[in-house]
């Protein structure tokens, strides 16, 4: 592996210089036509008339109006550009055209620049911000071979409101209005804002849908601005109803018949034999029946005679859509012609079902990236049965075969496993407990998970482990950023056997690491929750917080001593693991550009043992160092705290664990070209133990754990494309914790000397971002 490492930093170093040298030659001026003069971006000059509170976010809509975009550069030269003349040419050659395809850029000239136009869309948008009576010049710059424009704008005081309020009357929807305005957020002293007035319209309509004005239409509503009676540019703000408007879209309406068809087609026959009445909706279906009348009513959160809500009709199709069973979840509403003394209407609504195939038989073949180094090919054969029991569960039972090898490992190689596993897994879409519990989640259904596999592990030259896992718990979305998941029963047996000589020398060094192997059974209790924005990519800040609580062996001591056990440190003949463990991680990602994003992240985890434990179970232990984690130190290099293992062998990828966890993360993300994508980062953390072990002095926390933060800093490569993402780190430490105080920072670095580079650069591969 190191051979191969040298070989790589040579063949890339080399690389390098190349390209350097060709991108020094990467002009594009001779290849731009006489009359024309490349574009390279405008810039707008504004002299307000009044300080704007917000003029900062006006004047950025201003400069997103400003087009065509000129041609991107790298590293100061128009990469693109140049890929696109040089594939461009009369006998461009195989690279030429494949540089251009990928990488290359449409010239864009001045005389692509239609300036005038440009004037009257800032001059519009101005005035669509409440700025009025504006002056919008340009100046064109021009220089050899590029050009650019200057536009000049002089910004008039803006038209301020001074009221806001409604003309009504006193039929429904003007009372439902007049009600809806108490929340507007349009606000006396606020700026002219064309945007805030679609806004509001936007907003009326949404109140107005819940309140069961179901054919109502935010085009009904029309605002009107007075400024007659004002000479320093206020203006009054009137609301109304568009005299146009048609009746059906100002009355509210109530839902009438509910009919429900589990097992919808377009071929299904008028009359199918089978309807059952619950809550007063209808569920029809024919025989056999294809989902049972009394579970499927659960998720409907429709009402007979209660007003039109358009989140409840969504929230009923999510709700739906979210047992897993269905292709396609369609509500159609269907008017009455018939209008009650009140003036309200009346809606049927027909809820069509088409579900998905019931069975499925399906084969992956895998490539496996694991964060522990581990990589390499999985075979999975995978059988789904959805609707098992007509209640919308899914039974999923998964088999897979593995060989898996740690890549990157320095002075580790070597280490390598076969996996053989069975995983079946039964899922209820909805609460099964012994009493009968009536959800209140109205946004999704909570699910029952029940689960049962066994997994052989044979770690060559080492071990075979054997275990068996078993859990019952539930999850659910509480909103669209929210997610829970609790297990009440959380069981895992391990086995260990085979110990080769080796590893039994690795054992007897560390009687810790013993012990952690010998707990073969762990039961308890987990929670996760997370809170995620990350689906949201409009957004410029968004942040992500993960935590989990695992509590194992709290009961079963009870349990011994209410059965009177003659071993109250074995259940049910085994020696059981006790401790509580939890961690936190919290994400933050700034989009600085479109392209660009600023990403943090802090983890923290602490793993207490107590009772018949002294460290945690060895699979439930942390480690640092890594591609997700401290990137400049390997796999299971770093600590615990100061400690340095004599042998850098396989006993230390065993040896540096711990029960404490700390880390810190900074990233900076940005594109290169096309799907190439480029980052810089810092990384910072170790982890600790909770008791002192003699066999890993300096490894127990303590108030100076500052002082033993591993730090690295690197660079990464990326290729983005839709599906996936290869990840190449490389990353060189800046401060050891394990060697004496005063020598722990770095202060050199011979990047073109091949032995600091073999010691000091530690290469990172993996499929997928780090967070």
């Amino acid at each position: 592996m190191n051979a191969i490492k040298s070989f790589f930093f040579s063949i890339l170093g080399r690389g390098l210089v190349c390209a350097l040298l060709v991108l020094s030659a990467c002009s594009v001026k001779k290849f731009i036509p006489e009359d024309e003069h490349l574009y390279t971006g405008a810039k707008i000059n504004e002299e307000l008339e009044t300080s704007v509170r917000d003029w900062k976010s006006v004047k950025g809509e201003l400069e997103g109006l400003l087009r065509p975009k000129p041609n991107g550069k790298f590293l100061g030269m128009y990469v693109g550009l140049w890929a696109h003349y040089k594939g461009s040419k009369e006998r461009p050659g195989f690279i030429n055209r494949f540089l251009k395809r990928k990488l290359g850029e449409e010239p864009v000239y001045l005389s692509d620049v239609n300036i005038s136009q440009t004037e009257l869309l800032l001059n519009n948008r101005l005035e669509n911000n409440g700025f009025f009576y504006n002056q919008v010049d340009s100046d064109v710059v021009t220089r050899d071979w590029w050009a650019s424009i200057r536009y000049e704008v002089q910004v008039r005081q803006p038209y301020t409101l001074r009221s806001y309020e409604y003309d009504h009357d006193s039929t429904q929807l003007d009372r439902a209005i007049q009600e809806l305005l108490d929340e507007t957020g349009i606000k006396v002293g606020d700026r002219f804002q064309l945007s805030k007035l679609q806004a509001e319209r936007d907003r009326l309509d949404r109140a107005l849908k819940q309140r069961g004005f179901y054919n109502f239409n935010a085009d009904f509503l029309l605002f009107e601005a007075d400024t007659n009676h004002y000479d320093n540019k206020g203006f009054d703000l009137y609301l109304r109803t568009k005299q146009s408007a048609p009746q059906e879209g100002l009355i509210p309406y109530e839902i009438g018949e509910i009919k429900v068809f589990p097992n919808f087609t377009l071929d299904q026959s008028d009359s199918p034999s089978d309807t059952t009445v619950l809550r007063g909706i209808s569920f029809i279906q024919d025989e056999p029946i294809s989902f049972k009348p009394h579970l499927l009513e659960q998720y409907i959160l429709l009402n007979r005679g209660e007003r039109y809500s358009a989140t409840k009709s969504r929230l009923t199709s999510n709700r739906i859509s979210g047992i897993g069973n269905y292709r396609y979840v369609n509500i159609r509403y269907s008017e009455r012609d018939s209008v009650s003394s009140e003036g309200t209407g009346f809606l049927d609504a027909n809820i069509l079902l088409s579900p998905q195939n019931k069975r499925s038989l399906r084969a992956e073949i895998q490539g496996v990236s694991k964060s522990n180094n581990f990589a390499g090919p999985a075979f999975l054969l995978s059988y789904r049965n959805r609707n098992i029991f007509q209640g919308g569960e899914i039974l999923n039972v998964t088999g897979k075969v593995a060989y898996e090898t740690q890549i990157a490992s320095g002075e580790r190689e070597g280490l390598s496993s076969f996996e053989l596993g069975l995983k079946g897994e039964l899922i209820f879409p909805r609460v099964v407990f012994p009493i009968d519990i009536k959800e209140r989640f109205a946004y999704s259904v909570p699910k029952t998970r029940v689960s049962l596999g066994t997994e052989f592990q044979d770690r060559r030259g080492l071990y075979r482990l054997n275990s068996v896992s078993a859990s019952y718990g539930y999850f659910w979305n509480a909103n669209r950023f929210v997610y829970h998941e609790i297990n009440p029963i959380n069981i895992n047996f391990v086995g260990l056997s085979n110990t080769t000589p080796e590893f039994e020398e690795i054992l007897e060094s560390n009687p810790f690491l013993r012990f952690s192997f010998q707990q073969q059974f762990i039961a308890g209790i987990s929670y996760g929750f997370s809170y995620s924005q990350l689906m949201d990519s409009f957004r410029t800040h968004s942040i992500f917080f993960g935590a989990n609580l695992d509590f194992a062996g709290f009961g079963l001591d009870g349990v011994n001593r209410l059965v009177g056990s003659e071993n109250p440190n074995r259940f049910l003949g085994f020696e059981y693991a006790q401790y509580n463990k939890g961690d936190v991680d919290f994400r933050y990602y700034w989009r600085v550009s479109q392209e660009s994003k600023l990403a943090v992240r802090m983890f923290g985890g602490i793993g207490i043992p107590y009772g018949n434990s002294v460290s945690l179970p060895f699979v439930k232990q942390f480690f640092s160092g890594g591609p997700n984690s401290v990137r400049a130190f390997r796999i299971r290099s770093l600590g615990p705290g100061s400690y340095r293992p004599q042998d850098l062998g396989i006993g230390g990828f065993f040896d540096q664990a711990g029960d404490i966890r700390l880390e810190a993360n900074l990233e900076y993300r940005f594109p290169i070209a096309s799907f190439f994508k480029g980052a810089l980062f810092a990384d910072a953390g170790n982890v600790w133990l909770m008791n002192e072990n003699e066999a890993l002095p300096g490894g127990k926390f303590s108030s100076e754990w500052f002082r033993e933060l591993g730090v690295g800093v690197g660079a990464g490569l990326r290729i983005d494309v839709d599906f996936f993402v290869l990840r190449f780190d490389f990353a060189t430490p800046i401060r050891r914790p394990y060697v004496p105080e005063g020598e722990r920072w770095a202060r050199e670095f011979r990047l073109n000397d091949s032995r600091w580079r073999r010691e000091n650069l530690i290469f990172n591969f993996a499929i997928g971002y780090p967070f």
